[in-house]
């Protein structure tokens, strides 16, 4: 089967613009080359490492020693002190009235 000239040049120009592509000005592969290589390994690394001199936009909040071994005393003995539940809902409750009326005309 004879290839059509028109097929073959469009086809040769396929292939031109997608190989322009994957190379850089310089003509190195858009994801090659020394500097790039292993930059994802490199990105995870330094999201993980602590910063020495951290600034915060709060202070540090006030403690009290003797509170907190006083808590740890508890804590060791097993007499925590058992916090309130929170309440979500208040079912069972009066809201106020209603449109009734309840009394005699």
């Amino acid at each position: 089967m004879p290839i059509k000239p028109i097929a073959a040049a469009s086809a040769l120009i396929a292939l031109t613009l997608t190989t322009g592509c994957a190379t850089e000005p310089n003509g190195l592969p858009h994801m090659g080359g020394p500097d790039n290589f292993g930059e994802a390994n490199r990105q995870t690394m330094l999201a993980q490492v602590i910063d020495p001199d951290p600034v915060y936009s709060t202070g540090i909040p006030e403690t009290n020693a003797d509170h907190a071994a006083q808590a740890v005393e508890r804590y060791r003995t097993d007499k925590v002190k058992k916090p309130e539940r929170p309440r979500t809902t208040n079912v069972g409750t009066s809201g106020g009235g209603g449109g009734s009326s309840g009394g005699q005309n």
